[in-house]
């Protein structure tokens, strides 16, 4: 059974569409003790860092969330959900979760260091980035991308950008005027900047393998 955790952050109902559309059987909630004995979770998010941590602080899922990861079984986040797992996020001056070793920067910030650094750097995009980007995968991908081709267009909305210490964790990135680490994954845990639930029939393609693994 599949667990969805509801924490007030958003794009939860297209994460349900996506899991009906597939057949999946899955229980959402904002309860902790609804969801322990699921053998995945699923960790989504919309909106803003701190306010997110301040949700799963006062319900509980902080905790829950450390003891799910703790247990070896999959968890999956998407979007903010995927950034919350790191150590601390700009976006709010807020310590998260601390999963995986790790930041999140606003791209102005990473695109200034660039700048300095390489004054043939192209012109800053907009903020957010948003829209339809290809990923390509590196270190041996994830068996959450098995069956999808390479180079394949996901849809993202963000504005924020994961850092892991470790880049061996970076199983895809995309490139926005800088490499963008697009999916991340270590041990059980696998994340995605993107949103697989609003990516098509690859995004599918990512649930389905969640759900079999």
């Amino acid at each position: 059974m599949i667990g969805i955790i509801d924490y007030n952050a958003g794009n939860i109902k297209s994460v349900e569409h996506a899991l009906e559309s597939l057949k999946a059987e899955y229980i959402l909630s904002g309860n902790p003790e609804d969801l322990k004995n699921c053998d995945k979770i699923i960790f989504p998010g919309v909106g803003d860092a701190a306010y997110a941590m301040e949700q799963l602080k006062k319900t509980g899922f902080d905790a829950f969330i450390k003891e799910f990861a703790a247990s070896g079984k999959p968890l999956m986040g998407i979007c903010l959900g995927s950034q919350i797992v790191f150590d601390y996020s700009e976006e709010g001056n807020v310590e998260c979760l601390g999963l995986i070793p790790g930041k999140i920067r606003h791209f102005e910030g990473c695109w200034k260091e660039r700048i300095e650094s390489d004054s043939c750097m192209p012109q800053i995009p907009k903020v957010p980035h948003m829209g339809w980007n290809d990923v390509e995968f590196c270190n041996g991908g994830s068996r959450l991308l098995d069956g999808i081709e390479n180079g394949t267009d996901f849809y993202f909305v963000h504005s924020y950008v994961i850092q892991p210490y470790d880049p061996v964790v970076i199983k895809g990135f995309a490139n926005y005027s800088m490499l963008v680490p697009a999916v991340i994954e270590k041990d059980n845990i696998t994340v995605f900047q993107f949103h697989p639930e609003k990516s098509g029939a690859a995004g599918l393609k990512i649930l389905e393998n969640f759900i079999n693994l």
